[in-house]
């Protein structure tokens, strides 16, 4: 009697991890089915800027040398020695603030200032990049912006962090030059088409060729940092 109720128990506890061993198979089917039904919308509803690509590294080329003597030239007189003096030199400076058409994303290494000419640059390349997409009928994005003003205390805990591009006469000292990144972009129109960053990134790109070409910045393409690094010239 008691062999027969262990092989009822045994039948049962079998059907039963059988019937959850095909519940978690279904739900597995669903979300991997959901989650290619999704691929394919966005692949359905992605849309690209026509423009021309071209070699970044060879157009952005400009030398740390180039844009040093550029940032003495129109920066800050004297680079801060810490977040204080930063403060006391205020007055020369322009707070950046996140706008419609680019964020300040949440620096650790510097401080949201920058000479008038590198602010007014900065509002420019924004109004560059919006305008591109709107005239190519394409959805808004932001673009990030990810370093600024660094005072010499900046430097230091850079380069103890290990970061090569961290140089001691840096021209972000100068309050002249920011860092743009080129895989990090904001979506701000709520549309079913998107942009690959790759694409987005060269909107940026063709922008900044258009600065560059006319004189008004000097840009370095960071490979391992991944942003474009600018100066202001005028």
């Amino acid at each position: 009697m008691l062999n027969h109720i262990e092989q009822l128990l045994n039948i049962r506890l079998v059907l039963l991890l059988a019937g959850l061993i095909f519940v978690f198979s279904a739900c597995g089917n669903r979300d991997a089915q959901h989650s290619t039904l999704n691929t394919q919308l966005i692949e359905d509803t992605m849309v690209a800027y026509p423009g021309r690509t071209f070699s970044y590294k060879d157009k952005f080329r400009d030398t740390q040398a180039k844009q040093e003597r550029a940032a003495k030239a129109i920066g800050l007189a004297t680079p801060p020695q810490n977040r204080q003096e930063a403060a006391r030199m205020r007055s020369q400076l322009k707070l950046i603030k996140s706008n419609d058409n680019y964020i300040v994303d949440s620096l650790t290494h510097s401080i949201p200032y920058l000479v008038p000419a590198a602010a007014a640059e900065l509002e420019r390349i924004g109004e560059g990049f919006a305008d591109i997409l709107q005239r190519n009928g394409l959805p808004h994005y932001q673009f990030y912006v990810t370093s600024v003003l660094r005072t010499k205390e900046d430097i230091k805990q850079l380069q103890k962090s290990g970061n090569i591009n961290a140089t001691t006469n840096s021209c972000h000292n100068y309050g002249t030059t920011f860092d743009l990144a080129y895989f990090r972009f904001n979506k701000v129109t709520r549309t079913r088409e998107y942009m690959h960053q790759d694409n987005l990134k060269l909107v940026l790109g063709q922008v900044l060729l258009n600065e560059q070409r006319a004189g008004r910045i000097y840009v370095k393409y960071e490979y391992k940092q991944a942003c474009f690094h600018i100066t202001v010239r005028e």
